[in-house]
């Protein structure tokens, strides 16, 4: 009797996990959308600012004041010659990520993200000239199909927003890739990350920010007719971003890898669905369908990768991609399914 309800107890844990962190996600992708279209902030570049500042000052309070996560220490010749390096490929893919949202529907944004599994096997096997079993290379055909489908029928299609969303998968496959070396021997769970991260991207994006959009923001403070509601929806985004990455932390101790696949891929269905009824962008119909396609692949993708993890390594055979063994290893370097802000 008591089994049976440490299990139920288990369960509902995870449920309700998975639940935070779609909130969290659909919340940001929702709040960031509005900003560039109905408030008119057009600045991806100092949203983002915004949400490092938030993050670093959220991932300061968890760990610093709060100590509700132990602060992992890392060398302070690291924290240039690692760390350093990550952040700014970490930039990269957020402002990205907020320059396609800028262009494209969320809907269109987020099959285009999708895409990711495919850009890192793609890099691994054309710049690191990794080997994959052909099981893998059948799971991305889905996956690219879906892609092509769905940006042929698109009918919202913006170029850059498509590029910005495309390279944003690169910047996130680039960050997955180089993380294996760079962060060799550190653990870092997602609080740890946005911790020793956030500070050197809001370095790196601060000045840029001023530059391009500096004289942009200013006029708009001028121009904007409720500027005090507007920053609310503005800084909750950046809030939003961070709890984002906490609720990332407890979904991956209380699920598994195959869960935490599966759940990514809904997640991104339902903000999906979320922003069509928010926005009510036109969506055809073999456009849904392309996008289907796409995260049924993406969920094929996961489960073939946990699949070749299970099995004996035999000597001599090239290694696959491995899926983490334990919850640990799971942890993402950033929220890439969010991808978040």
């Amino acid at each position: 009797m008591e089994d049976s309800k440490t299990s139920n107890w288990g369960m509902l844990r995870t449920v309700l996990s998975i639940l935070q962190w779609w909130a969290f996600n659909v919340t940001v992708i929702i709040m960031n959308k509005w900003i560039f279209q109905n408030l008119d902030f057009k600045f991806p570049l100092t949203v983002s600012c915004i949400h490092f500042i938030c993050s670093a000052v959220g991932a300061y309070i968890v760990i610093k004041l709060l100590k509700l996560k132990p602060l992992i220490e890392v060398d302070p010749e690291d924290r240039w010659r690692r760390i350093f390096p990550m952040s700014f490929v970490f930039c990269i893919n957020i402002v990205l990520g907020n320059v396609s949202l800028r262009y494209i529907p969320v809907s269109f944004m987020q099959t285009i993200k999708s895409f990711t599994p495919a850009t890192t096997v793609i890099l691994q096997w054309l710049v690191w000239g990794k080997v994959f079993e052909w099981r893998i290379w059948a799971s991305l055909v889905p996956i690219v199909g879906g892609i092509l489908l769905t940006s042929v029928t698109e009918l919202s299609f913006d170029i850059s927003g498509f590029c910005a969303a495309l390279f944003g998968c690169l910047a996130t496959s680039t960050k997955t890739i180089l993380a294996e070396s760079l962060l060799h021997g550190y653990k870092f769970d997602s609080i740890n990350t946005v911790y020793y991260m956030a500070p050197f991207a809001t370095m790196i994006l601060a000045v840029p920010a001023i530059l391009l959009e500096g004289a942009g923001v200013f006029n708009w403070f001028y121009t904007h007719e409720s500027v005090s509601s507007a920053m609310f929806i503005i800084f909750g985004s950046g809030v939003s971003a961070f709890c984002l990455n906490f609720s990332i932390f407890y979904v991956i101790h209380s699920t598994t890898a195959v869960t935490f696949n599966v759940a990514g891929n809904l997640k991104v269905a339902v903000a999906v669905l979320v922003s069509w009824l928010i926005f009510r962008n036109p969506i055809s119909v073999m456009n849904a369908f392309g996008c289907a396609v796409t995260l049924l692949g993406c969920t094929f993708y996961g489960y073939v990768r946990h699949k070749l993890s299970q099995q004996p390594v035999v000597p001599g055979t090239p290694r696959t991609p491995r899926t983490p063994r334990s919850r640990m290893e799971l942890l993402p370097l950033v929220s890439d399914k969010q991808d978040k802000v």
